[in-house]
């Protein structure tokens, strides 16, 4: 898995940026920081929408914002709720996009880590870019 070190820097870039989280429904905010091969940490919150299909989920956000800036590959991803909920169906599929191996990091508001797992547990038989004709 990832060190200790690693670990805890990405919950707490989690958890700062779960403030930002625009949940005027749900109020349940959520915040992700995802671990680039390159080194470089991305953050994301969810957003909602009233039209609730186009709300973004914060692992998305990260996960986005790290691709719409060169990255394709991920060691690991944190996500933070204030009850250590795992990452939806949506957030796991895309998650599967980029490495069934990234480490995926769960963790409440308090920074206490709930899991460790990767995405490949989280997804078994995930559909991955292979499965396409």
């Amino acid at each position: 898995m990832v060190s200790n070190e690693i670990q805890n820097k990405l919950i707490q870039e989690a958890i700062a940026v779960r403030e930002w989280a625009y949940v005027p429904y749900s109020h349940y905010p959520v915040g992700a920081a995802v671990l680039a091969g390159s080194g470089r940490i991305y953050s994301g919150a969810n957003v909602e929408n009233a039209a609730y299909p186009t709300t973004m989920c914060a692992e998305r956000v990260a996960i986005f914002s790290a691709v719409s800036q060169g990255e394709r590959e991920f060691e690991a991803i944190a996500v933070v709720t204030a009850n250590g909920g795992t990452p939806c169906g949506s957030c796991r599929q895309v998650m599967a996009e980029f490495g069934l191996e990234t480490v995926v990091i769960i963790a409440d508001q308090e920074g206490t880590l709930f899991q460790e797992t990767t995405v490949e547990q989280l997804l078994p038989a995930a559909f991955r870019p292979g499965d396409l004709p």
